[in-house]
């Protein structure tokens, strides 16, 4: 008769931690439909403007390191740093890797009522790969939904967000951490979850 119950239970209830899974690819999802296409985009005539204290051009490598409180605007989209080094091949720019205690990159969203707002101590944009990587301490908050983890990968091509929480001890709580608001919070003052 066991059998007979575990064989009619809902299928998360039949696989140990599915249900967490879904939980957090449910959340996840939230997140990804008011989530712009979050990355600098290399095929707009919006230029990449670059400011901070002191910059270094290696031409023969293609790298060039700002230092001291960098921002680095393409339109809305700011990241800000203590130090960012943007990398370019014969396609032009490539990567832009960027650091700080944290690094910070804001995006409005893609109806302009609201920004996305993510931090971590390591930020870094593959144009390569489609992907942002905030490593360590990273923190992505937009419309009142707060996501943590200490590495967060988000695919711009997809729209898939990849968490992962700490593995070293003494680390953080070493889970990947949601918050997600009601629908009915979200829509009383204005706001919409569907950005």
């Amino acid at each position: 008769m066991k059998l007979a119950t575990e064989r009619n239970a809902p299928f998360w209830r039949r696989a140990p931690g599915l249900g967490i899974r879904l939980g957090m690819s449910v959340g996840l999802a939230a997140l990804l439909v008011s989530t712009p296409c979050l990355a600098f985009d290399l095929d707009s005539n919006i230029p990449i403007n670059v400011a901070a204290n002191s910059a270094r051009l290696d031409d023969a490598k293609g790298v060039a390191t700002y230092t001291g409180d960098v921002e680095l605007v393409q339109g809305d989209t700011k990241l800000f740093a203590q130090e960012v080094v943007l990398y370019r091949d014969i396609n032009g720019l490539n990567r832009i890797e960027a650091t700080g205690t944290p690094a910070h990159y804001v995006q409005p969203t893609a109806n302009g009522k609201g920004e996305t707002d993510a931090k971590a101590l390591t930020i870094t944009w593959s144009a390569a790969e489609k992907q942002l990587t905030f490593e360590r301490d990273a923190v992505i908050r937009q419309t009142g939904n707060i996501f943590r983890g200490e590495l967060i990968l988000y695919d711009t091509v997809n729209r898939v967000v990849t968490a992962q929480g700490s593995i070293e001890a003494g680390s953080g709580s070493g889970r990947v951490e949601m918050t997600i608001q009601p629908r009915s919070t979200q829509e009383s003052d204005g706001r919409s979850q569907s950005q």
